[in-house]
């Protein structure tokens, strides 16, 4: 079939079908024709929101098993719904249904409970919505995969749920009751009592460190221990003497040397020594990652810890910190915000790394423009911190009209955070070289109809799909994409 004269070949048809079936303005005949569409079932399935009881029995009644799961998955679904899937054969539907983070009617929770799947169980023994006399039956559940998933997620179980599954029989779910690292907080604190029998299991030995009244014995031996997990539990221990701080801080395993560095009493000529050593050797892995030796990765490992994380006692002192050489601290100190000294904020705003920057730019109450703006433009985006510092700043529509000029493609974008921007601006944006650009555009209110069309066709299949959830987008378009599909 030809594409209608106003609507472009879409490049990405597969993609703008799936923007369609996200589409809340999409009515409810042509969403039918849409279930035909295997991926935009799959969409539709997962995510609308208003779904009806008639909508979900009819996609059930395709009998594609993935979509019944994709239905499952959906947390809006009607609870008659979602009664009905819980006769689904498939366990990964009911998996599904169980493990939604939303709460649920008590049968079907009790349903879940004497399900005869495993995998049911675990994702039931997760959800924190659950009744707790219901989650409690897990924790004598037969299977110890259950007890473990229940141990990881329910950090906050009354005590004697805590204490079967810190006495379990099964290796498996005592680690996964007494851990260094837990799925959800608060961190649990294992009763004194089992102190002991915990400190003589090697799978509860790590995770029990961090509650004990360190006695210099019990140091001596867990410094001397062969598990680097229990040696790195132990180098965060608030009581750790000091003549093992320094044995860790030069301990065969970077990631126990990375947590000596973090202490508050490390020595700083220590300090700098290990800072050194782990900076190397990430280096030599980021150089050549296949030939890196174990060392080296473990050192990268430990950088990696120490650029994503805020050290807690810097934030609470953090004044001595915003000229420290080392990055974590500063970013820790700029995280103290407010509480900094207006000229410690400025010199935390003029950090050579991004990351401390951005840290102090979001902490703050209030960012000025002029700042916000600076910063943005010294920004290095990464993944693994993505907020910006146009996030904490409000910019006056004149400052975001002239962002819509500027040679770069990020203050491009950021200009259409302006609701009221100029039509013509809107559409000097919807044609951007950049790919970003034109997405940002393709949401903006004040796009006119034949530019939000034209996206349609974009080579660029997320600006593509973007614009076809557009709840601008005309129904005569919605039902020509159709007929181009043949749907």
């Amino acid at each position: 079939m030809q594409t209608p004269p106003h609507l472009p070949l879409p490049v990405h048809l597969h993609a703008v079908l799936k923007g369609l079936a996200r589409n809340t303005r999409l009515p409810l005949p042509l969403l039918r024709r849409l279930l035909h569409h295997g991926a935009a079932l799959d969409e539709a399935a997962r995510w609308r929101g208003d779904l009806t009881e008639e909508l979900t029995g009819e996609i059930e009644a395709l009998g594609n098993g993935w979509t019944t799961h994709a239905l499952a998955c959906n947390p809006d679904l009607p609870v008659g719904a979602k009664r009905r899937l819980l006769h689904s054969d498939d366990p990964a539907v009911r998996r599904a249904l169980a493990g939604r983070a939303a709460p649920l009617p008590r049968d079907l929770v009790e349903a879940f409970v004497t399900d005869p799947s495993v995998q049911v169980h675990q994702a039931a023994a997760a959800d924190r919505h659950s009744p707790p006399d219901l989650r409690a039956r897990f924790a004598t559940d037969p299977d110890p995969a259950v007890r473990a998933e229940l141990a990881r997620w329910w950090t906050d179980a009354p005590e004697d749920v805590r204490r079967t599954l810190l006495t379990d029989g099964d290796a498996t779910v005592r680690a996964a009751a007494c851990a260094t690292h837990f799925s959800q907080l608060p961190h649990p604190v294992p009763p004194a009592d089992l102190h002991p029998a915990l400190l003589a299991d090697p799978v509860t030995r790590a995770g029990v460190v961090a509650h004990l009244d360190l006695d210099p014995r019990t140091a001596c031996r867990l410094a001397a221990d062969e598990d680097p997990d229990v040696r790195g539990a132990l180098a965060e221990h608030p009581e750790l003497p000091a003549d093992l701080v320094d044995l860790l801080g030069r301990d065969d395993d970077p990631t126990v040397r990375g947590k000596v560095f973090r202490r508050r009493d490390t020595d700083e000529s220590l300090r700098e020594v290990i800072h050194a050593g782990l900076r190397a050797g990430s280096a030599r892995t980021k150089l050549d990652p296949f030939e890196a030796d174990e060392q080296d990765i473990l050192c990268s490992v430990a950088m990696l810890d120490l650029h994503t994380r805020i050290v807690p006692w810097v934030r609470a002192d953090p004044l001595p910190y915003v000229d420290s050489p080392y990055e974590v601290f500063r970013r820790s100190a700029a995280a103290a915000g407010d509480a900094l000294p207006r000229t410690a904020i400025a010199r935390l705003f003029d950090d050579p790394e991004s990351e401390v920057r951005t840290t102090m730019a979001l902490a703050v109450s209030v960012l000025d423009p002029d700042t916000a703006e600076r910063l943005e433009r010294l920004h290095e985006e990464n993944r693994k911190w993505p907020g910006r510092p146009a996030d904490n700043a409000v910019f006056a529509p004149v400052t975001l009209r002239r962002f819509a000029t500027d040679p770069d493609p990020r203050m491009r974008a950021l200009a259409l955070r302006d609701p009221e921007l100029p039509v013509g601006l809107v559409e000097r944006l919807a044609r951007d070289e950049e790919p970003r650009v034109r997405r940002e555009a393709a949401a903006h209110p004040n796009l006119p109809v034949p530019a939000l069309l034209l996206l349609l066709g974009d080579t660029d299949v997320r600006t593509a799909e973007a614009t076809a959830r557009s709840p601008r987008l005309p129904h005569d378009v919605m039902e020509a994409i159709l007929a181009v599909a043949d749907v």
